[in-house]
């Protein structure tokens, strides 16, 4: 198993501790699995060149993570982990988060388990309409191909692939081959999230929005990975943070404005940023 796994144990261990009582019970889980997917993006930005190029983050119109998927093994095999995903508009914004599952499986004289991080790049608009409708398999919904690795990684000549997949196991970051394996919506997390039944697309679209703490982090880290010129689009910063409505001058300002929260910079990714 991942040697991180230990780290990512306790860290959840205090970020559920810190949850106030009825956020804890209601959406503690899937706030959890935020903060473990944050921690994997800030973790590989850390070492650029075992990261994923910055040219292929610009142009993403997806990035999904999914931590610690399991690998396990004798002699039928399968793969499983849960994660999350955000699609980018023609704006340049990154959606509010829809949860996700990976499963897939393979035939063969193996055995033994490991766990790996995995990061899945939709590089075409497609890829995601496709993962919208639902029963979605890498390499039949959309091509994939191991993804190139480092600042002036590149992909392999000829590879035009819809997704682009990586896995980090023991601390090795590389592109991974997940032909066969399913992403598909996990209805149960994004109605705990959300709290109420929702659709990829009501997410997507920005009808279903969160002023979660763990979400705007998770955006923020995909953001941090981008070019500068990536992280603008027409000019406009992807994802800002809030700005403060500052208060009349004949007014003084409201006790405690100094300590302010930090809800998505965008109630509604779906649109036009402000």
């Amino acid at each position: 198993m991942s040697h991180y796994v230990p780290q990512r144990a306790l860290l959840l261990s205090l970020f559920v501790l810190l949850l106030p009582a009825g956020s804890a019970f209601a959406q503690g889980r899937e706030d959890a699995r935020l903060v473990v997917a944050t921690q994997v993006l800030e973790e590989l930005r850390a070492v650029p060149d075992q990261n994923i190029p910055g040219w292929l983050m610009d142009r993403a119109y997806g990035v999904a993570v999914i931590p610690d998927v399991v690998k396990g093994a004798f002699i039928f095999g399968i793969r499983h982990g849960n994660g999350v995903l955000v699609s980018r508009d023609a704006s340049g914004r990154f959606s509010n988060p829809v949860f996700v599952s990976l499963t897939g499986g393979s035939v063969g004289w193996q055995i033994g388990a490991q766990s790996a991080d995995v990061v899945l790049i939709f590089a075409t608009r497609r890829s995601l309409e496709n993962f919208s409708r639902g029963q979605f398999t890498l390499g039949v919904s959309a091509s994939v191909a191991a993804g190139p690795v480092g600042r002036s990684g590149e992909a392999a000549a000829g590879v035009e692939a819809e997704v682009y997949s990586y896995s980090r196991t023991r601390g090795l970051f590389a592109g991974v081959a997940l032909d066969g394996t399913g992403l598909l919506f996990d209805r149960k997390a994004n109605r705990s999230f959300y709290g109420r039944d929702v659709t990829s697309d009501d997410i997507f679209g920005g009808t279903a929005t969160t002023s979660a703490e763990s979400a705007r982090r998770f955006i923020a880290a995909i953001v941090a990975g981008l070019s500068p010129n990536g992280a603008t689009a027409g000019g406009k910063e992807a994802n800002p943070p809030p700005v403060a409505t500052p208060a009349p001058a004949t007014a003084p300002p409201p006790a405690g404005d100094s300590a302010k929260s930090f809800p998505l910079a965008d109630p509604k990714p779906g649109g036009e940023p402000h």
